[in-house]
């Protein structure tokens, strides 16, 4: 497995804080990088500065005046005591050299030579002893008893590299100390701020365990994580609240199609006994029940086909959308509801209105709202219609609907006490509220305005009285 590979496989914490570690880690190594190298370069130029103010050259005169310029390639004799705590060596311009103070003799190099010759100015460099010390040597033009040389002043490297040593050492400690530290602040950092990650983990796999969509997770805060725990909760929210109305709508169709179904069996099973025993049922008593199967078989198809179109999820894609010509829709379920009820006046009065919707949708809609008029409405009685600037308004004449029942109406199933006896499933209100909110607006169902007595159906769907210049195609009723 490569590195990458098991990089990902850690758990997301361990990769915080590794992540943590290893940028604190590299910062601190840049610091400590940086810091090192000032402090160096800071005690060499402390060194060179201190080369460069060595007064040897008045000491080099003394000796080079009482004892001439001693060779230094054999055994080195006892020199006389000084006060400059530096190697000091005389360099001639014929390659010849000889000791002021020090321990130990400096290798001539050609730098030293061009310095004697006056070919060049002072020089600083790095530089070995003849036994093996590292130096620090500063080469100046003298001048010994009138005569051109060059006096070179050496100082150790310790003296600067202890001090480095002892300061990397420090600065090593410290970083492995931050790192340490970065790492265990990041595994807390990732854990403190992670759980609430973790909780929403569990409540995820505790719903995907027990499909239970009542928990919950605490949400304080206005962070990113608060954010993400109001959005889950709002989800298992609305995911009960959809599956309670799904089994609100399985409990309730059930019920719904228990009733004429029991009611068609029964009247198959007479059919049926009929035959079976070759009792003849009166010829009225079977038109009688033909008829009542074929109504109980309409109605099981009205209720599936309401089923159907509740159904269909809010979210789903609508039929196919277009320019709807609502006053032509109205006028083709005005014509059904006459053939519904031939004992009926009905009136109308309707404008042009287009409005953008699915044609199939809008004209069911409206036939319902035509339908619940004709059911309710007492023989002879009227039904007017009208449609003004979007607004669809259906009135009847019939016993009206209680205040208290008129927030209900347009619940899935919901139907008053003096609508149980009629057919019907209780879902055709439904179905319109539905589909005018697809279509932008809105259903409401009220006491008639002139106290009259009846209902108001009202329809209010946004449009134009013509259709859009850019969308010509107008959908009329199919």
């Amino acid at each position: 497995m490569s590195p990458a590979a098991r990089f990902r496989a850690l758990p997301l914490r361990s990769r915080l804080a590794l992540l943590v570690a290893v940028a604190v880690a590299l910062a601190v190594a840049g610091v400590a990088a940086v810091s090192w190298v000032m402090v160096r370069t800071q005690l060499r130029d402390q060194l060179d500065s201190a080369l460069r103010a060595t007064n040897a050259e008045a000491q080099a005169n003394q000796v080079y005046r009482s004892l001439g310029c001693v060779s230094v390639t054999g055994a080195l004799p006892e020199r006389p005591a000084n006060n400059l705590s530096a190697q000091v060596q005389i360099v001639l311009p014929d390659g010849g050299h000889c000791w002021v103070d020090g321990r130990s003799t400096l290798r001539i190099s050609s730098t030293d030579l061009e310095v004697a010759q006056r070919r060049r100015g002072a020089a600083l460099y790095d530089a070995t002893t003849s036994d093996g010390v590292a130096v620090r040597v500063y080469t100046q033009p003298a001048l010994l008893d009138g005569r051109a040389a060059a006096l070179t002043v050496a100082k150790p490297l310790s003296d600067i590299e202890k001090p480095l040593s002892t300061l990397a050492w420090v600065l090593l400690l410290v970083c492995g100390v931050g790192v340490v530290g970065a790492g265990a602040a990041g595994l807390w950092v990732a854990r403190t701020g992670l759980r609430p990650v973790d909780e929403l983990t569990d409540a995820v796999e505790h719903i995907a365990r027990t499909e239970d969509l009542t928990v919950r997770i605490p949400d304080e805060g206005d962070d990113e994580i608060a954010r993400l725990s109001r959005s889950f909760n709002s989800m298992t929210a609305a995911l009960a609240s959809s599956q309670d109305r799904q089994s609100q709508l399985i409990a309730d169709a059930g019920h719904e199609l228990r009733t004429p179904l029991t009611s068609l069996r029964t009247n198959i099973e007479l059919l049926a006994r009929s035959e079976e025993t070759g009792r003849a049922i009166p010829p009225d008593d079977r038109r009688e029940l033909l008829a009542s199967v074929k109504a109980q078989m309409t109605e099981l198809a009205s209720l599936i086909g309401d089923l159907q179109e509740l159904s269909r999820p809010d979210a789903a894609s609508p039929g196919p959308l277009g320019v709807v010509a609502l006053h032509e829709i109205a006028a083709t379920a005005l014509s059904r509801a006459r053939l519904r009820g031939p004992e009926l006046a009905f009136a109308s009065d309707l404008e042009p209105w287009y409005v953008r919707g699915e044609a199939a949708a809008l004209e069911r809609a409206v036939v319902n709202v035509l339908d619940n008029a004709v059911k309710f409405s007492p023989p002879g009685g009227s039904v007017e219609v009208t449609l003004r600037a979007g607004e669809l308004t259906v009135r009847d004449h019939g016993p009206g609907i209680p205040a208290a029942d008129l927030p209900h109406v347009f619940e899935r199933f919901w139907r008053s006490e003096s609508a149980r006896a009629l057919p019907g499933s209780g879902l055709g209100l439904s179905i319109v509220a539905r589909t005018a909110a697809r279509a932008g607006g809105s259903a409401e169902l009220r006491a008639a305005a002139d106290g009259g007595g009846g209902t108001e159906a009202v329809l209010r769907i946004p449009g134009a009285p013509t259709p859009p210049p850019s969308d010509p195609s107008v959908v009329p009723d199919q």
